[in-house]
């Protein structure tokens, strides 16, 4: 506090870093909350009863009262549940139900909060890295981490790629109709590969991810979808994957995780079809760190640190992205892989569209 008397600090801004670093601690703990709504499906049946006391949330649920009480004071302190004193009742707003409760929701984020968890449960890996340069494997991960990454990118996906994505590709739609032959690089759980073969019934599909845990949950994806006989998956590197003559080659949300980005992208330059279409979709990020001061930013920045340079790293570590590489590196790779043709097709507040032709 001599400091601060002595002019040596400035206490307003001391101040603002103090709220800061309050609200974000206050958000960590919120986090623990939300999860356990989400995994007790307190926000479902609130979205479904309406106002509700403590009591009755509790029995709707099968949970201890005292507990339900509690929580629900977390819930209305962070701003996610309104509570009338009056009737001492509590309830969820239908649009908070639409980030909380209604998992088809595009706006659904409850169950993200398994991926900063993992990210917790994993912090010895991670401080083991930092110390000695090693890489940590996407398979090495707390199992929260796949969960979490497929809740938070699939609904975005079923959202937008259908509707908006592929449309803003030239020509891509019009393929897709009548018939072509795609690969999904780095698939993982598969919504994006079914959600495509459902849309285009004319097309093939092939799924390839390293991580073969993944391509199991990504088989009954596309069971449910009705889609197995036009989607195969198969374990495979994204710079060795089998095939050719693509007709549509999909990176989602997964080319800043791998070793030699720039191997990969030579593979698909090969395994195209001569007027094929890569279509690489990348976390929203400008070229310069300067400009990359958002909280989205922010968490993408977090995540690459610990999980997508950490792979990265471990997968050989010849160009090691990062989640925030932005358009610029993006396109360059592509380039020096014999790629012509290099655009942004479209762009949301989590995610650069880009394309990529011969």
């Amino acid at each position: 506090m001599d400091q601060i008397r002595h002019g040596t600090i400035d206490a307003a801004r001391l101040d603002l870093i103090v709220s800061r670093a309050i609200g974000d601690l206050s958000a960590g703990y919120g986090g623990v909350m939300v999860s356990i709504g989400h995994r007790l499906g307190l926000y479902k049946a609130m979205a479904k009863a309406g106002p509700v006391s403590s009591r009755q949330l509790a029995t709707l649920t099968g949970c201890a009262e005292r507990y339900i009480r509690e929580w629900l004071g977390s819930q209305v302190a962070g701003g996610y549940v309104i509570y009338d004193s009056a009737s001492h009742s509590y309830q969820l707003p239908a649009e908070n139900a639409m980030v909380l409760a209604q998992e088809d929701s595009p706006v659904f984020l409850a169950a993200a909060w398994a991926i900063p968890a993992s990210m917790w449960a994993d912090e010895d890996k991670a401080l083991d890295a930092f110390r000695t340069g090693a890489g940590i494997p996407w398979g090495d991960h707390d199992g929260r981490l796949y969960c979490g990454v497929a809740s938070l990118y699939r609904n975005a996906y079923k959202a937008s790629l259908i509707s908006e994505w592929l449309p803003a590709l030239d020509g891509v739609v019009e393929k897709l109709k009548a018939g072509a032959l795609v690969a999904d690089v780095g698939c993982g759980h598969g919504h994006s590969t079914a959600l495509m073969a459902e849309a285009f019934p004319a097309s093939r599909f092939h799924g390839f991810d390293s991580h073969a845990q993944s391509l199991e949950e990504a088989r009954q994806v596309a069971a449910k979808a009705g889609g197995t006989r036009k989607v195969t998956f198969e374990t495979a590197r994204a710079d060795t994957y089998p095939g050719s003559g693509y007709d549509l080659i999909c990176f989602f949300d997964c080319l800043h995780d791998m070793g030699d980005p720039l191997a990969v992208a030579k593979h698909a330059a090969k395994t195209i079809a001569r007027d094929g279409t890569v279509m690489l979709v990348e976390p929203y990020a400008k070229d310069a760190v300067s400009d990359n001061i958002s909280p989205v930013a922010r968490m993408y920045y977090a995540a690459s640190t610990t999980i997508c340079c950490a792979h990265a790293i471990s997968d050989g570590g010849h160009i090691v992205l990062g989640a925030q590489a932005g358009e610029k590196r993006l396109a360059d790779i592509f380039r020096k892989a014999g790629f012509t043709r290099f655009r942004r097709a479209m762009a949301t507040p989590f995610n650069l569209v880009l394309e990529a032709r011969l």
